[in-house]
């Protein structure tokens, strides 16, 4: 295993100095395992991707299927393929009814870019609003409506025509004109860490969007597939979006995300110019396939059903005079500590001791805690357990 680690830090491209350098060698349910059989309980989904947990049965049996009929075939878009069409439809038939027509793509960021591309050709306009402090991925189309300097400033200069405005602002909307091409938001906040807005804010901001014109984008490549205790972030707020942006859990644990909207909407890719927006492997056949079956899992075994009384007792559990607040919905929560200082060393604490948390991009001295939805209530007595030890040890 050590020389695994040396060629992982020899051949691997590396995106920080300090890795976690963990090394599993098997993953299943809530947990982690490596080589010699030691459990870590997973406590952030991989980044909110495993919801249903690892490795399940039906999605590993799904995938086996899928490969042995057939993997790449063509270029999005041109061959009818039934992992995709079958999926396209089962989403569709759980989203309003205007979110008809589904753009499958590899991964969160490239469906932000095709998100930001069809906005700007349905309705012939260029100025984007984001939002500060959001994030919606590392693609220098994703990286250009990050709300956030610090992770940016070394790739510019980036796309033109954004500007951001603040989160949950009733004043800020009145910037939002004619001359919008289309409003992105996070439909909760996520690497901000974890900020719920009002729903009369975002019910002010769907109507502001509609009075103008402006397509109205709810990213959700985070919240969905009932990680708030909705199928949808957005149904606890009332409103729909013009485009819903989907990605991480979709794919059950395969790269997969997809933009959606409506027919007429998403049409302007057929013509001025044809083939408007292109992908050779968005929505892989093996990919739609495990989505498929996932999404399946989620809804027969009613795993959202649970969701709001584990956040109970997660919020029960979680007291202690070093933690200022605990923000978030459903099993997506942010633990609020005084400082990076104190929330790495109390990281790497519960890593030690089993438990897999991290913290987050743009709010470095919070704990994130996204776990899978099949979490059990034992389960979480035990990761808080060793979470309060961890803060304890360290206050």
């Amino acid at each position: 295993m050590t020389n695994l680690r040396q060629l992982f830090l020899t051949h691997n491209a590396q995106t920080t100095r300090f890795p976690l350098l963990l090394a599993f060698e098997r993953a299943e349910g809530c947990y982690l395992y490596t080589a010699e059989g030691k459990p870590s309980l997973d406590l952030i989904s991989g980044i909110g991707v495993s919801n249903i947990g690892h490795s399940h049965p039906k999605v590993v049996d799904a995938v086996k299927q899928q490969a042995e009929k057939y993997m790449h075939l063509m270029v999005y878009g041109e061959y009818v393929q039934a992992p995709q069409v079958l999926f396209a439809q089962k989403l569709a038939a759980l989203l309003p009814q205007q979110l008809q027509s589904v753009y499958f793509t590899n991964s969160g960021a490239e469906a932000i870019e095709g998100a930001l591309k069809l906005a700007k050709r349905y309705n012939g306009r260029s100025q984007i609003i984001a939002f500060k402090n959001s994030y919606h991925g590392s693609t220098h189309g994703a990286l250009s409506v990050m709300g956030n300097e610090e992770y940016k400033q070394a790739y510019r200069p980036l796309l033109p025509g954004i500007s951001f405005i603040r989160f949950n602002e009733v004043a800020d909307l009145d910037l939002i004109t004619a001359e919008t091409a289309c409003v992105l938001v996070e439909t909760m906040q996520g690497e901000a860490g974890i900020r719920v807005p009002d729903v009369a804010y975002m019910q002010a901001l769907r109507r502001r969007c509609t009075e103008t014109g402006t397509l109205l984008i709810l990213d959700e490549i985070q919240v969905a597939f009932g990680r708030t205790g909705k199928l949808f972030a957005f149904e606890h707020f009332g409103i729909v979006p013009d485009m819903l942006v989907l990605a991480k859990a979709l794919g059950g644990g395969m790269p997969l995300g997809a933009f959606i909207s409506s027919n007429t909407i998403m049409s302007a890719f057929t013509e001025n110019p044809i083939l408007g927006h292109i992908t050779t492997f968005g929505g892989h056949p093996v990919c739609c396939a495990a989505g498929m079956a996932a999404l399946g899992v989620l809804l027969d075994e009613n795993l959202i059903e649970s969701v709001a009384e584990k956040e109970a007792l997660f919020r029960q559990l979680l007291l202690h005079p070093a933690i200022s607040e605990v923000r978030g919905k459903g099993l997506w929560l942010a633990i609020q500590l005084e400082s990076f200082d104190l929330n790495k060393k109390v990281i790497d604490r519960c890593i030690e001791n089993g438990i897999i948390t991290d913290w987050f991009l743009h709010c470095s001295d919070a704990m994130r805690l996204a776990p899978p939805l099949i979490i059990t209530k034992e389960q979480i007595r035990h990761a808080c357990n060793v979470i309060i030890e961890a803060i304890a040890y360290f206050s």
